[in-house]
């Protein structure tokens, strides 16, 4: 057990992406332009959503639930990262930290949950298309996004309480852009076992459990499709999860290898970048890979698109 020390830290230094100076404004410019298209992005499907009857489908329901989570995760991250880049580092009071550490589990989990009630979704389109809109219901849907995000604003608030129990002593240095959570326990001169413990709970909950529930339904999604005879028809259902998978493969593959893969002989610079993938890249992928796939999507933004140039 590390010692205690007398003083406690109250501000925490984050040393940001500790780019070149040469290339700082480029950087910078090229997050606030990532920021300000993933929030365009993610407004635009919450609105076609809400708007447009021809998406008013479950499908089309959780995917705006995702932009929500996307827009939460973007907001939590990219100000401070955007205002390290500028000023090559950012000193954030420790409650900030903590706060900030609560939006990140909580956005992350709802994204994982979503993901997986969004692939349940496509599994019962797929295998059990006579029983879609019996199962499917708007009551069922609705139950199953308060679900989740009463799980993940739960299991953040019980994380976090459980780190701001903790004794922080220093050094009050993060070696990264934002406040994760294993940064934050290498600062503490408590026992964090009870943490890390909460937090292996957590990783099995939110990311183990959904990640094998999405494997078993695309083994299942898969076998379905083979049977299908013609090869248009398979490519015609395999249009409808190919965007979802590839969020998943995307999402899933950086969280593998940011948690779950040893960081023994792992610099930090990998894992800040890799932590770029799915906290910044994936919530600005996720609206261009459903917009580019979608013909529904396409055909909305049209109309809306068609609406506005008559009243001009």
């Amino acid at each position: 057990m590390k010692e205690k020390n007398v003083s406690r830290i109250t501000m925490i230094h984050l040393l940001g992406l500790q780019t070149p100076h040469s290339i700082t404004f480029l950087i910078f410019f090229l997050f606030l332009l990532i920021y300000c298209l993933t929030i365009c992005g993610n407004l635009l499907i919450i609105i076609l959503v809400s708007y447009s009857k021809s998406l008013h489908s479950p499908m089309y329901f959780f995917l705006s639930q995702l932009s929500i989570a996307d827009i939460l995760i973007s907001t939590d991250i990219l100000p401070n990262t955007l205002y390290a880049v500028l000023m090559k580092g950012i000193i954030i009071s420790f409650s900030d930290c903590i706060t900030q550490c609560y939006f990140f589990v909580v956005s992350e989990g709802l994204e994982c949950l979503l993901l997986t009630v969004m692939c349940y979704d496509r599994y019962v389109a797929i295998c059990k298309p006579l029983h879609y809109t019996l199962l499917m219901n708007f009551q069922l849907c609705w139950v199953m996004i308060i679900t989740c995000w009463v799980l993940s604003l739960l299991v953040g608030l019980i994380v976090t309480l459980t780190i701001s129990q903790l004794d922080f002593c220093g050094p009050d240095i993060v070696d990264h852009f934002f406040c994760d959570l294993d940064p934050i326990l290498q600062l503490s001169c408590s026992d964090t076992a009870t943490v890390l413990l909460e937090v292996t709970i957590v990783n099995f909950v939110l990311a183990v459990i959904p990640f094998f529930i999405i494997i078993v339904s695309y083994v299942y999604i898969i076998i379905t499709i083979f049977k299908i005879p013609s090869i248009t028809g398979r490519q015609k259902v395999f249009s409808t999860c190919s965007s979802h998978l590839t969020i998943v493969c995307i999402y899933y593959g950086t969280i593998v290898c940011v948690y779950l893969v040893p960081r023994r002989g792992q610099s930090w610079g990998i894992t800040k970048f890799l932590s770029l993938l799915y906290t910044v890249v994936t919530p600005l992928m996720n609206p261009i890979i459903y917009s580019l796939r979608n013909k529904d999507l396409k055909k909305a933004v049209a109309n809306i698109i068609t609406t506005v140039c008559n009243c001009i």
